[in-house]
């Protein structure tokens, strides 16, 4: 069997995208996506993939929207967020708890780091999201979820670094992207000790993106679904341990404070159209899937 599968290429996945290490009940068929997130509108508004990589808030938003998409237990993009969140020091000091009636600049409303980062300036600056203007510059990954009304689009053309250069925006979430440019700096003093109070106080990392699979797939073939999760486990398990907190948790019990920590701050920022509860993010199948 084929198996359509959307999938980066990561250290914690390489021996699976290299093809270093096999299935038994299938072949991979990946998508010919160099980023990933440009392919998860076509995993959740079109369900083109058997098996898909999928940012956190665009898989509990696809649950809670009814899609047919249930969850592996297994990260594969996870990273500290704090210090995602930049701003322009040519414009003087910014300060976190004093983001009310700034524009924020984010590349989509929805998108899972500007969720994380949003729901911890809530949490540690009292934020009131709605008092800020967020300036986004495309949609969400949801067809169905509209942008709040304090979201406006920037003008067409615009980029988020180039507006924050120009003084267009106050502040800027970005992605994994090296700040060079000497004027910006991070918003949160001392993002690393930050992020590491949070996961301390949670007990939880802010997870990125899980593997999914379609509902259909896991009822019909569920040994190809363990293939797959044993696969993404071994190709894990080949990366050294890293230094620190490990911000890659497999097994629905080491996940569970991170995806009930993303619930929260989902549904509190008005992203969800319903609650959700981390068991049903997962099917009786792949709930009990173990390392």
């Amino acid at each position: 069997m084929k198996l359509s599968t959307l999938l980066g290429d990561y250290p914690q996945t390489h021996l699976v995208r290299a093809g270093e290490r096999r299935a038994t009940s299938f072949e991979f068929d990946f998508a010919d996506v160099k980023v990933p997130n440009r392919g998860f509108k076509r995993t959740v508004r079109d369900l083109e993939f058997d098996a898909s990589e999928l940012a956190l808030v665009t898989f509990l938003q696809a649950r809670a929207y009814g899609k047919p998409l249930v969850a592996l237990p297994i990260t594969i993009v996870g990273r500290a967020q704090h210090q995602c969140i930049v701003y322009n020091s040519d414009q003087g000091i910014l300060d976190p708890a004093a983001l009310a009636g700034k524009r924020i600049g984010a590349r989509a409303y929805a998108q899972t780091t500007v969720t994380w980062v949003r729901g911890m300036l809530v949490e540690e600056y009292g934020l009131d999201v709605s008092q800020a203007q967020w300036i986004t510059f495309e949609d969400g990954h949801l067809s169905e979820y509209p942008d709040p009304a304090w979201c406006e689009r920037a003008a067409e053309g615009k980029d988020i670094m180039g507006m924050l250069g120009a003084g267009e925006i106050d502040a800027a979430i970005v992605g994994n992207e090296k700040l060079t440019d000497p004027r910006f700096k991070t918003l949160i003093p001392d993002p690393v000790a930050a992020h590491e109070a949070w996961c301390a106080r949670h007990q939880a990392v802010p997870v990125n993106h899980l593997m999914v699979v379609k509902a259909s797939l896991s009822q019909s073939h569920p040994e190809i679904v363990r293939d797959l999760f044993n696969l993404l486990v071994v190709a894990r398990a080949a990366v050294p341990a890293p230094a620190g907190r490990d911000l890659l948790p497999v097994g629905i019990e080491a996940l569970r404070p991170s995806l009930a920590m993303a619930i929260d701050y989902a549904d509190r920022q008005g992203l969800l159209p319903r609650p959700l509860t981390v068991d049903e993010l997962f099917d009786d199948f792949t709930r009990a899937l173990k390392p």
